[in-house]
């Protein structure tokens, strides 16, 4: 009866940690207003349930791996876009999206970390019919990279005009029309940055050791792909100009499909080899 009654360690480990992070975030967010809270609230459940998924597919060290890699690089690129330009063109974050480091609101570099892992995943169900394929080749690297940083840059298409014109989470400094009055930088520099972190996460994979996490679960899977496809209907339904609604629902539809395939694919061979 004990045993029962009395939480393990391990539970109130996890309990104190929700709790600590639950009381740094109301911290961080005491006096912004209520749209503020949601959009951070999100981004960081968001984060959380990507990383735990990461490390049931990828192992506990290769999601922490990409972790260190993603949150500095998405940082990094949009710190120098804020300030410079790089990458995706002038423009300038307002207080939309709450708390900032340097030019930068904090939850961005979570929502590249939560992107990148998405996009890694589903471009392996798509070509591989794993969520993770492991130490792979150079070559193979780069263009499951490359794909990897299209499904991400997919979701950018419905996204950026949304932000920028109805929250209005940042300011475009250059426009020139190129897609819904914005520059069609972004694209490049989203593309860019993605690639940049998919593809450094695979080059250190393929000179780690072979992880010795138990095999992953349907419901770890599903985690991306249900971030994704909850995206993907929100800018269908939500996206402004309305004219994203219905690009984003075939640009991002596509390859959320595909990879539902090949995960279908992935659960017949872990059932036959059961």
């Amino acid at each position: 009866m004990n045993s029962i009654m009395t939480p393990s360690p391990t539970v109130l480990s996890r309990l104190a940690a929700g709790l600590g992070g639950a009381a740094l975030l109301a911290l961080l967010l005491r006096g912004w207003n209520a749209e503020t809270h949601l959009l951070v609230i999100s981004s960081v459940l968001m984060f959380v349930a990507c990383l735990a998924s990461a490390a049931r597919v990828l192992g506990p060290r290769a999601a922490l791996q990409l972790a260190v890699i993603a949150l500095p690089v998405g940082w990094f690129a949009e710190e120098m876009g804020a300030s410079y330009g790089w990458f995706f063109g002038s423009y300038d974050y307002t207080s939309v999206l709450g708390p900032q480091l340097g030019s930068v609101p904090l939850v961005i570099p979570l929502m590249w970390f939560a992107l990148c892992y998405t996009g890694y995943v589903m471009a392996n169900l798509i070509v591989w019919q794993v969520p993770a394929d492991g130490a792979t080749s150079v070559r193979r690297s780069i263009v499951m990279a490359f794909l990897a940083a299209l499904i991400v840059t997919a979701y950018d298409l419905g996204v950026d005009p949304y932000m920028v014109y109805k929250l209005k989470a940042w300011i475009m400094v250059e426009r020139n029309g190129g897609w819904f009055g914005e520059t069609l930088q972004g694209f490049a520099g989203w593309m860019l940055v993605a690639f940049s972190i998919v593809f450094l996460f695979r080059l250190i994979v393929r000179r780690s050791a072979p992880s010795s996490a138990p095999p992953a679960r349907m419901r770890d899977v599903l985690v991306p792909l249900g971030l994704y496809g909850a995206l993907m209907l929100f800018e269908a339904t939500q996206g402004v100009p309305v004219e994203t609604r219905a690009i984003a629902l075939f640009v991002m539809g596509t390859p959320l499909c595909c990879a539902a395939c090949g995960l279908y694919r992935w659960q017949l061979a872990a059932r036959a080899a059961a």
